[in-house]
């Protein structure tokens, strides 16, 4: 039997999920906000890479799996609290479905109105990426 207790010492929300933030180990720019589970979790840590559960299709989605830009695992670490988690990540390609570096691309800014703008720009058009 494989030791799971490293997985029981986290505070799973009422959906068996936490928030993981992916950051770049070598800059830590913020690339992503997402989910995982436990398998999620567990399958990550046994392949090195980043593995998230899509809350959208409801399943596993190993990033990387249809882009081929992958998020090969630096480092883990959990919170103070045991409910968040920090992925650090050598990032192979985008991050970003939207052909950007990030996913954190739109600044709040103020001028006449307050809105949301497109800063960074697209690295890659998206249908290039997904086929």
């Amino acid at each position: 039997m494989k030791n799971t207790d490293w997985l029981d010492t986290i505070e799973w929300n009422e959906q068996g999920l936490i928030p993981v933030i992916t950051q770049e180990a070598s800059t830590r720019d913020v690339l992503t906000l997402a989910w995982i589970n436990r398998e999620a979790l567990a399958k990550t840590v046994e392949c090195g890479e980043a593995v998230y559960w899509s809350r959208s299709r409801q399943k596993l989605w190993h990033k990387g799996e249809e882009s081929g830009h992958i998020q090969k695992i630096v480092d883990i670490r959990l919170d103070c609290d045991n409910d968040a988690l920090i992925y650090l990540v050598e990032q192979k390609g985008l991050a970003c479905h939207t052909g950007r570096h990030s996913c954190f691309y739109q600044q709040l800014q103020k001028s006449d109105k307050v809105e949301w703008k497109a800063v960074d720009p697209v690295l890659k058009d998206p249908s290039e990426i997904y086929k």
